[in-house]
């Protein structure tokens, strides 16, 4: 319904939605799913720019594989796009590398390929959505009688623990755990194996 919601909005005051699309999958643990708002627009009939990273949810780390799309309303609009889009990449890097881009078209054109990604990237989800689970339910267990709904209320694979600064400086000096500042944490370093560990710690740094 929110997104319904900016939809009407973005219409009503002629904005231009850019979507940001780095761990698609990743989210909910479906493709199609996490893609909701972006084929809501389309189909609402926005004209829309979309990045999409397959750096996470393929494992294509330094490969720099993604795609950039852009919906144009005729084909005399999208062959104009296409060529300012050349004017800009051609001095920014010409000819980007192929290798992680062939290995997306390969996976991505395959149906046996296609499945068994889409069945990895859904355990990865869901791993990391139980991991959150595990880590509110440990810093309960610790004693902790602050409210951690957020850990699971946020999704991906990142999360905003609650913490300030400060506190991030001590569990860091004290426990050896890292993370930004703002007290944000990759979900994807804890495991079954730590995240006792980073309850106790969070608990000790916050109670």
């Amino acid at each position: 319904e929110q997104w319904k919601e900016l939809s009407k909005l973005i219409k009503d005051r002629k904005l231009f939605p850019f979507f940001d699309m780095a761990y698609q999958g990743f989210a909910s643990g479906d493709v199609a799913r996490d893609a909701f708002a972006v084929r809501l627009f389309v189909n609402e009939g926005h004209h829309i720019a979309l990045a999409q990273s397959y750096a996470k949810n393929m494992g294509l780390y330094g490969e720099r594989a993604g795609a950039f799309s852009l919906v144009a309303g005729s084909k005399q609009e999208a062959d104009t796009v296409m060529s300012q889009l050349k004017i800009l990449v051609r001095p920014m890097y010409s000819n980007p590398p192929v290798h992680g881009a062939r290995i997306v078209s390969e996976i991505l054109g395959d149906a046996a390929l296609k499945s068994v990604w889409l069945k990895d990237v859904k355990g990865m989800a869901d791993r990391i959505i139980s991991m959150r689970t595990q880590l509110r339910d440990g810093l309960k267990e610790e004693g902790s009688t602050r409210d951690w709904a957020h850990i699971t209320d946020q999704i991906g694979m990142f999360c905003y623990t609650g913490m300030n600064t400060q506190q991030v400086e001590r569990i860091t000096k004290e426990f050896s755990i890292y993370l930004t500042k703002d007290g944000r944490i990759s979900m994807a370093g804890v495991t079954s194996k730590n995240v006792g560990y980073l309850a106790k710690a969070m608990h000790e740094v916050t109670k």
